[in-house]
C-alpha cells in the first residue's frame, strides 16, 4: 500500500472516532440532564426528610423524657413491691397452710367419726359376747367342753396328730366299771399317760366377777374375793381327790402312775396355789400332777421328743437288720462265685486237653493226608491254648462256711467287713 492509502485510512479513523465522540457527548449530555433532574428531586425529598428528621428528634426527645418519668415512677412502684414481697409470700404459705389445716380437719372428723361408730359397734359386739360367753360359763357342761377345746388346742401347738398321737373320750375298762378321760397321750413302747379336764371354776369365774374396790385389799370386796378363791382351791383339792380315786392307770395299759389335771388358764392355776399354796404337793401325793397350758406344753414337748427318739431307735435297728441280711446275703453270693470260678478253671483244662488232643494227634494226621497234593497250601493251625486261670476267692466271708461263722460271732462281724474289705 502506498502512502495516500495509509493518510486516507488514517483520515476515515480520525472521521470515525469524531463521530463516536460527539455521540457520546450527546449521550452524556441527555444523562447528565437526567441525573440533574435526580438531583434536584433528591434534594427535595432531602429537606423533607430533614424536617421529618427534625419533628421525630422532637418527639424522641419528648419520648425519652416521658420515659424516664416512667422508668423513675416504675422503679418506686417496685421497691415498693419488693417491700411488700416477703409479706406476700407469707400470706401464701399461710395461705396453704390454712388450706392443709382445713382438708387433715376435714379427713381427721370423718375418721374420728369412723372410728367412733367402730369403736361402739366393737363394744356393743364385744358387750353382747361377753354375756354369751358369761351366760355359757355358768353351764358346768359349758366349762367342761371349753377345757376340752383349749386341751386339744395345747395338745395340737406341740405338734402331735389326733387319733395318732393322742385320742379323745376313750373308753377304758377298769373291771367292774368304766371310765372316759378326756384325752389319752400315747407314749413310746405302747404307753399312755391321762390328762383330764373337767375342773370346777365357778368360784374363780365369780370372784373375777368383782369389781376392785378402791381401799384396796382390806376392802369388802377383797375379802369376798380372797373367801372365793379359797372355795376355787378346796374345789379343785376335792376334784384331786376324785381324780385319785378312779386311778386311770389301773385301767389304761401300760400308763404311769399319774393323772394329768389340765386347768385352761394360767391364771386358775395360779389362784389356787396363792389360795392354798401346799395344793401342788397335795396332788402330787396323790399320783395327780396340776398343769397348766404352758407345764402341759412343756411335758408334751418331751413326749414328742422321745417319740422321735423313739423313731430313731427303730430305724437304726431296721439298718442294723438289713445289714446283717445284706452281709449273710453277700455269703451266699460268695459261694455262687465260687462255684462259677470251678466252673471256668474245668472249662479252661478241658479246652487246654483239646488244644493239646488237637496238635498232637488231629493236626498232624492231616498234614500227612495234605501232603499227597503239591498245589494244596498248609492252613491247618491249632488254637492257642488259654494260658490264665480264674482268680479264686481268698475273703474268708465269701468262702464256703465263712459267713455263718462271722455272723455268730456278733462281736467279730466289723473285723470280718474289714478283712472282706481289704480283699
Amino acid at each position: 500500500m502506498d502512502a495516500f492509502g495509509i493518510v486516507l485510512s488514517l483520515l476515515l479513523l480520525l472521521v470515525g472516532l469524531l463521530a463516536g465522540a460527539a455521540a457520546a457527548a450527546v449521550v452524556y449530555r441527555r444523562r447528565v440532564a437526567e441525573l440533574a433532574a435526580e438531583l434536584d428531586d433528591a434534594g427535595a425529598r432531602l429537606g423533607e426528610a430533614s424536617s421529618r428528621l427534625a419533628a421525630a428528634e422532637a418527639e424522641g426527645r419528648l419520648l425519652a423524657r416521658q420515659n424516664r418519668e416512667l422508668s423513675a415512677l416504675e422503679d418506686r412502684e417496685n421497691a415498693v413491691l419488693r417491700a411488700l414481697a416477703p409479706v406476700g409470700e407469707k400470706l401464701r404459705h399461710v395461705q396453704n397452710q390454712v388450706g392443709l389445716l382445713e382438708r387433715d380437719r376435714v379427713e381427721q372428723f370423718g375418721q374420728l367419726a369412723e372410728q367412733l361408730r367402730a369403736a361402739q359397734a366393737s363394744d356393743e359386739q364385744l358387750l353382747r359376747s361377753t354375756r354369751t360367753l358369761a351366760a355359757a360359763m355358768q353351764s358346768n357342761s359349758a366349762r367342761g367342753q371349753w377345757g376340752e377345746v383349749q386341751l386339744r388346742r395345747v395338745v395340737e401347738a406341740a405338734g402331735m396328730l389326733a387319733r395318732v398321737d393322742f385320742a379323745e373320750q376313750v373308753h377304758l375298762d377298769g373291771g367292774d366299771r368304766t371310765f372316759r378321760p378326756d384325752m389319752l397321750v400315747h407314749l413310746p413302747g405302747g404307753k399312755a399317760l391321762v390328762v383330764d379336764a373337767k375342773v370346777p371354776l365357778r368360784a374363780y369365774l365369780e370372784a373375777k366377777e368383782l369389781p376392785l374396790d378402791a381401799a384396796g385389799d382390806s376392802g369388802p370386796g377383797s375379802r369376798v374375793r380372797a373367801r372365793l378363791l379359797g372355795e376355787h382351791a378346796k374345789a379343785d383339792k376335792a376334784h384331786v381327790d376324785a381324780l385319785a380315786g378312779k386311778k386311770y392307770w389301773d385301767a389304761a395299759s401300760g400308763s404311769p402312775e399319774l393323772v394329768l389335771c389340765f386347768l385352761p388358764a394360767e391364771s386358775m392355776l395360779s389362784a389356787a396355789l396363792q389360795a392354798d399354796p401346799g395344793l401342788l404337793d397335795y396332788s402330787f401325793a396323790r399320783n395327780v400332777g396340776l398343769v397348766s397350758p404352758v407345764s402341759l406344753l412343756a411335758a408334751l414337748k418331751s413326749v414328742a421328743f422321745a417319740w422321735r427318739q423313739d423313731m430313731l431307735t427303730e430305724n437304726a435297728r431296721e439298718i442294723f437288720d438289713l445289714s446283717r441280711q445284706l452281709y449273710e446275703r453277700l455269703g451266699t453270693l460268695g459261694e455262687h462265685v465260687a462255684k462259677l470260678g470251678s466252673s471256668l478253671k474245668g472249662s479252661v483244662e478241658k479246652y487246654n486237653a483239646f488244644v493239646g488232643t488237637l496238635e498232637s494227634r488231629v493236626l498232624p494226621t492231616a498234614r500227612r493226608i495234605n501232603s499227597f497234593d503239591p498245589t494244596s497250601l498248609d492252613n491247618a493251625k491249632a488254637p492257642a491254648p488259654v494260658e490264665s486261670t480264674p482268680r479264686l476267692l481268698a475273703a474268708p466271708e465269701l468262702l464256703a462256711g465263712g459267713l455263718s461263722g462271722a455272723a455268730a460271732a456278733g462281736p467279730g462281724l466289723p473285723a470280718a467287713r474289714e478283712v472282706a474289705a481289704g480283699a
